[in-house]
């Protein structure tokens, strides 16, 4: 039989090689049945609302039972998935943890556009209170994410700088990829969605404002903006050739707090952020070594290159120079 994939040089925990086998076998099986979506004819079929209250396609349900199955079958003793209500115990005697988001953007399902799964491997110490664990955000034996796009990568880190595997098809085995996945700490480059731009807080507009002023303005230089509404994709394009991302808090009703989780989504992805030396924060407080109080907990969110994100972060603790027509022309977002 064909080795899956050859991780006895990066990962020194077995328990944690085992995990990850795991979830590479699951990623396959879940790579095969995205590739099917068009011909099976359902997978794009709303099922209702996940325990988050966001809809929820058969796809997605589709990847959370096969991940599940996977991880449970591999002595996981606790999972915690966006597509659960409640942290679960798949083994008893199991004393790693998983917290997934089992298919990030699944929206995009019917555009082909690249969707992902996010994770991250934890020890969990107390098996009577495995939250006291789950949500802390920080401590990972291993995070990373499958992006399922042109191909299927698997990018992931276990503390020691990020890795990136390429699967091959063929032969359903993952491939190392030869790689600098470094975010520089300058950028021509941001994503955010700006259709909501009435409603950001102060220091978001302010901060948008500067960067379409151009080189023209206080940045002087150009910027491109990006958004594809998958949270995989953004952080791969930002890992790639850097970047900055931002989903903040805004003024729509349940938007206060962003809509991203803490848990299973900003703690991985921030982990690995920061291992490819950039930085990842709630626009102030970083994301790694914050705690959730409950499992599906929304954050603000923004990370890539060091500098935006710092400049972002002092628009935030000095509103009043963010807003003064001394630094600022009154312009689309400012007002």
């Amino acid at each position: 039989m064909t080795l899956m994939i050859d991780l006895k040089e990066i990962v020194k925990d077995p328990r944690v090689e085992k995990v990850l086998i795991s979830l590479c076998s699951s990623a396959i099986s879940l790579s095969k049945e995205i590739s099917l979506s068009d011909s099976t004819g359902n997978h794009r079929l709303l099922m209702g609302l996940n325990s988050d209250g966001d809809g929820q396609k058969q796809l997605d349900v589709i990847a959370d039972d096969i991940f599940c199955k996977s991880l449970k079958e591999a002595g996981v003793g606790f999972y915690a998935s966006e597509e659960r209500e409640t942290i679960e115990t798949l083994t008893k005697s199991g004393d790693l943890g998983v917290a997934i988001d089992p298919l990030d953007g699944s929206s995009n399902i019917d555009c082909n556009v690249s969707i992902g799964t996010i994770f991250s491997i934890k020890e969990v110490k107390n098996k009577n209170h495995p939250e006291e664990d789950f949500f802390i955000l920080g401590d990972y034996l291993a995070s990373g994410y499958f992006i399922y796009g042109p191909q299927t990568l698997l990018v992931f880190t276990v503390g020691d700088g990020l890795i990136k595997f390429s699967l091959n098809p063929e032969d359903n085995k993952f491939i190392s990829v030869n790689s600098h996945l470094n975010i520089p700490e300058q950028t021509q480059e941001y994503a955010i969605n700006s259709s909501n731009s009435r409603y950001w807080p102060a220091p978001v507009r302010s901060y948008v404002e500067e960067l379409l002023d151009g080189h023209t303005g206080p940045r002087k230089k150009n910027y491109n903006m990006r958004w594809v509404a998958s949270l995989v994709a953004e952080t791969h394009r930002i890992l790639e050739r850097g970047g900055v991302f931002l989903y903040p808090g805004d003024d729509r009703e349940g938007y206060s707090e962003g809509r991203l989780r803490k848990v299973y989504e900003c703690g991985p992805i921030a982990f690995l952020v920061e291992q490819a030396f950039g930085l990842a924060t709630d626009g102030v407080k970083p994301i790694v070594g914050s705690a959730a109080n409950s499992l599906h907990q929304r954050t603000p969110f923004i990370f890539g290159c060091k500098e935006e994100v710092e400049t972002i972060k002092n628009f935030y603790e000095d509103p009043k120079s963010a807003n003064s027509p001394l630094f600022r022309t009154r312009g689309l977002f400012n007002r």
